[in-house]
């Protein structure tokens, strides 16, 4: 999914990168309402868990590879905003230190996973959890199907981008059908990664988990207070 320099022209590029800096802008604001003292080192945490992972690539078949994108997990672990400026910052090492996606090509590809992948992947969280029941093990759940979608998601965006700035000469029937193709296979390895890394999450620490709150406090047991025994007779 990182998009490399000069696969896209410059004033597709410059757009992607508006949009970027603009969404990590908001996030930087927006992020404060998600994190307290006490869940805010989770933040450090995801975006080590996603660098980690996004740097493992997994066969899906015919000689091609994918990896985590991890938009999902970091909206369902820390929240969007938070999740958000987690992957602009994985992308941003990438970039600079790594050479894995353009230091020209960075605002796509914030735009694409760190944009579309965490809040599409959050959305499709949310309307999960409206079907499913309302407790903390359908939070794994929701997440997998959110990482699901996440994933084919960008990919289209990346279609549409290329549509429009695209610089190498392929049909785009060809890379609509090679991109939405292999990243909904791809998107099933990132749901199985998300919902398994939520599930041990939340079976030790569901009040960490910023899409289990609310449902976290519902399954606490109730605790009534000791009976007192009672003194003297019927009067």
């Amino acid at each position: 999914m990182h998009v490399p320099d000069g696969f896209l022209d410059a004033p597709t590029s410059i757009a992607t990168g508006l949009v970027a800096a603009a969404g990590v802008g908001i996030a930087l604001r927006k992020a404060r309402a998600e994190l307290d003292d006490r869940t805010a080192p989770m933040a450090g945490l995801v975006a080590a868990f996603v660098f980690a992972g996004q740097m493992m690539n997994f066969p899906v078949g015919a000689g091609t590879s994918g990896h985590l994108l991890g938009g999902a997990l970091a909206a369902v672990l820390v929240g969007p905003w938070t999740g958000a400026l987690c992957l602009s910052v994985v992308l941003m090492v990438q970039a600079l230190f790594m050479a894995d996606g353009g230091l020209t090509a960075l605002g796509t590809n914030i735009t694409l996973m760190g944009l579309v992948g965490v809040f599409v992947g959050y959305a499709a969280f949310r309307l999960a959890l409206l079907v499913l029941p309302r407790n903390v093990s359908s939070v794994p759940v929701a997440g997998a199907i959110g990482a699901l979608v996440s994933v084919p998601a960008a990919a289209a965006v990346f279609t549409a981008l290329f549509a429009a700035g695209g610089t190498a000469d392929v049909p785009l029937g060809t890379v609509l059908t090679a991109m939405l193709g292999w990243h909904t296979v791809i998107g099933a390895g990132e749901a199985a990664v998300t919902g398994l890394v939520i599930g041990a999450v939340v079976a030790s620490r569901p009040d960490l988990v910023y899409g289990a709150r609310g449902l976290a406090a519902a399954k606490a047991p109730l605790v009534l207070p000791d009976a007192e025994p009672v003194r003297g007779g019927l009067a």
